[in-house]
């Protein structure tokens, strides 16, 4: 029982970080819209991509293609930090 238990908050934790991570990273990408070309805007901005796929499951009839890109950057890296610094007082 404990083990199921510690699984369930393990992939809470994980799930919680990737939202803290898209978040910020959508929160950097509005931050580009406003912020003028610079130094500035290259080192907080700047992104890596991590990619999953894309992966085809080919049926007779149909087929699949599953795929995820999560783009961040320094601005969702902090996002993560903010996640983490609220899930340490939320647990």
């Amino acid at each position: 029982m404990e083990k199921n238990s510690r699984k369930i908050s393990i992939i809470l934790v994980l799930g919680i970080l990737l939202l803290g991570a898209m978040v910020g990273s959508l929160a950097g990408e509005l931050l580009k819209m406003g912020i003028p070309d610079g130094v500035v805007k290259e080192v907080f901005l700047r992104s890596i991509d991590i990619t999953i796929g894309p992966g085809m499951v080919d049926f007779i009839m149909f087929s699949i293609t599953l795929g995820f890109t999560l783009k961040l950057n320094l601005i969702g890296i902090l996002g993560i930090m903010v996640a983490y610094y609220l899930l340490r007082f939320w647990r």
